[in-house]
């Protein structure tokens, strides 16, 4: 068997609960699988065809990931805001967490099969993130339920697979703008809003906030990883990775991290003196 066909089929699947249990099972068996070094197709659907089912649409003869035909996908700015001091409001948050994480889900999956001739260990690293994401997901997908809601139940915004389509043909800018970026961003996000959520201080809410624990713990392993295959990577094409990573932010638009930062976090995924004073570069 082969793990980047593997990884495939799993990020295609539409369905949210089959696609978890897929990239777990990846996981569980990374160690025996084998890898293909051949590109893997990424136009899916002949003729450039747009392709509608549910959710999986296709731009041209790239196609999209899978995912259920809920939630309805918005652009950011029409996705209402709501006060998690309300039951609504709450499971909205819990709800946007876990369609983060779907996607998480799915942007491993890509790290894995898009991307050819890397170490066997780059692969099973992926995989590793993928169970984690979907163990990520399943935990917010079962708060939910025990809310009275479900993962679909409210709209989504679009905006966390842009970065991957931009990256799409280059994984040096994927491992820089993806996981050491758009990830790291979670690790300062997080305890601000599990400060909220105590405020709430509703059992559903200090559920969630246990919940945003094992995601931060993770979610540092996770920024490590993108540091690691950054590095990496720049190390084999002969590249400076501090300057690198700037001339990257310009040249795919990526969005700039903002103060205030989880540095105790960030420093433990690997960020380095140099790095965090280049975020405080405006």
């Amino acid at each position: 068997m082969e793990i980047r066909s593997l990884a495939l089929a799993a990020w295609l699947c539409p369905d949210a609960v089959q696609k978890v249990a897929l990239a777990q099972q990846i996981h569980a068996q990374a160690a025996t699988l084998s890898v293909a070094h051949a590109a893997l197709p990424d136009d899916l659907y002949p003729n450039g065809a747009h392709v509608t089912h549910g959710n999986h649409l296709t731009h041209g003869r790239r196609a999209l990931p899978g995912c259920p035909p809920q939630p309805l996908l918005v652009q950011h700015l029409n996705v209402p805001k709501r006060s998690p001091y309300t039951t609504d409001g709450l499971a909205a948050l819990v709800h946007a967490v876990c369609h983060i994480e779907f996607n998480a889900v799915n942007l491993a999956l890509d790290a894995v099969w898009r991307y050819a001739d890397m170490p066997q260990a780059y692969y099973t690293d992926w995989a590793r993130i993928a169970a984690e994401e979907a163990l990520h997901f399943s935990l917010l997908s079962k708060q939910l339920h025990s809310m009275g809601y479900h993962y679909g139940h409210y709209p989504a915004h679009t905006g966390l697979w842009d970065m991957a389509e931009k990256t799409a043909g280059n994984i040096t800018a994927r491992m820089a703008l993806v996981p050491r970026t758009l990830e790291a961003r979670g690790l300062d996000a997080t305890p601000p809003m599990q400060a909220k959520l105590r405020k709430v201080g509703s059992r559903d809410a200090m559920n969630t906030v246990a919940i945003l624990d094992t995601i931060l713990h993770d979610e540092v392993g996770h920024v490590a990883i993108g540091n690691q295959w950054y590095r990496w990577l720049c190390a084999r094409d002969g590249l400076e990775p501090v300057a690198h990573f700037k001339q990257l932010l310009v040249q795919y638009q990526a969005p700039r991290a903002k103060p205030p930062f989880n540095e105790a976090a960030r420093r433990m995924a690997g960020f380095t003196d140099a790095e965090m004073a280049a975020l405080l570069e405006v």
